[in-house]
């Protein structure tokens, strides 16, 4: 057994690298010529229901203004309704025919439940879901003094967006709808420093790649990967103990456009901005020099929290947590 393991792993290298060379140029061919004519044929939005996780700021916000451009009518869950109503009542000014206001937390499930039957209660279908709440919190594994507090980044990113899709589903599934998951590039690439909030994008991107495959064509999934974006959970002071600073930040608004763009045209994959594409690449090509770029950033970040709280002996640390629903 142990030499037929052998022989598998020098023919499927083998078979691998040949598939790779005469399959490749056929597979962008298609992947372009599919891309214009989507592009042409777009799905019209108009009359169209869209709900939105985290939608009273950030990149849930100005995904709101961006499908109100379109005509398209709005359910906003967040647990903010005063930012929400704000939002409703700008969007009803860029075109939205009707902006439904939830006050919800989807990291509860019965919260999930609810904020689906008031939108079916009042418009009587669903779709579009996009699953964008979100939360981080940023800082070495080691400074974390206690861990089940980042339980909540886990609810909110993975089980909030897998719970509300449940409850979506026989409504999605009746109109031939969509699901839109607004994923991270943590999901795949190791990014220092964010260890469970990557673990959280991680478990949320290998969920609905499971979904696309049991769905089948009954329901479309965009998987949104996302780069750097400005917004809350990329504040100043998550950059600068991340040590990524240095790192360009697409505009909030830019990027809601792209993820409209593409969820009309019916794309599976987006990843936002598009040179991401080239690190993941690096990524799987050069793991060992990734490696090393990685480490250079944990070495070479500002020292804080972790040294202050060994010197003071205190349990008062807690790591810097962003937000944005």
């Amino acid at each position: 057994m142990d030499l037929l393991h052998k022989l598998l792993n020098i023919l499927f290298s083998i078979v691998s690298i040949i598939l790779f060379m005469l399959v490749l140029p056929i597979l962008l061919l298609f992947r372009l010529w599919r891309f214009c004519v989507r592009s042409v044929f777009r799905e019209k939005l108009a009359g169209k229901v869209v709900l939105i996780t985290g939608a009273s700021s950030g990149i849930g916000e100005h995904l709101a203004y961006e499908y109100a451009k379109h005509g398209a009518s709005l359910v906003l869950i967040a647990r903010r309704e005063e930012l929400l109503a704000t939002v409703a009542r700008k969007a009803m000014e860029l075109g939205s025919p009707d902006a439904v206001v939830i006050k919800a937390d989807v990291s509860k499930l019965l919260d999930c439940k609810r904020f689906v039957d008031e939108a079916i209660k009042h418009f009587g279908k669903v779709d579009c879901l996009i699953n964008n709440a979100g939360t981080g919190i940023v800082g070495l594994f080691e400074e974390q003094i206690c861990i089940t507090d980042h339980a909540s980044i886990m609810d909110i990113n993975f089980w909030g967006s897998v719970n509300a899709t449940h409850f979506a589903l026989p409504y999605l599934k009746k109109s031939k709808g969509r699901i839109v998951v607004i994923g991270s590039c943590g999901g795949w690439f190791a990014t220092p420093r964010v260890s469970v909030y990557n673990a959280s994008k991680v478990a949320q991107q290998s969920f609905f790649e499971t979904l696309r495959i049991e769905l089948g064509s009954d329901i479309g999934i965009t998987m949104v990967t996302l780069g750097m974006v400005d917004t809350a959970l990329a504040s100043d002071d998550f950059l600068t103990q991340a040590n990524l600073k240095w790192l360009p930040k697409e505009s909030v608004e830019g990027c809601a456009k792209a993820i409209v763009n593409s969820a009309i045209r019916g794309d599976e994959y987006l990843t936002e901005p598009g040179w991401m594409h080239a690190v993941f690449l690096w990524a799987i090509l050069l793991p060992d020099l990734m490696y090393l770029l990685r480490r250079f950033i944990v070495v070479t970040s500002p020292k804080t929290s972790l040294q202050k709280w060994k010197s003071q002996n205190t349990a008062s640390f807690q790591p810097l947590e962003v937000k944005h629903d």
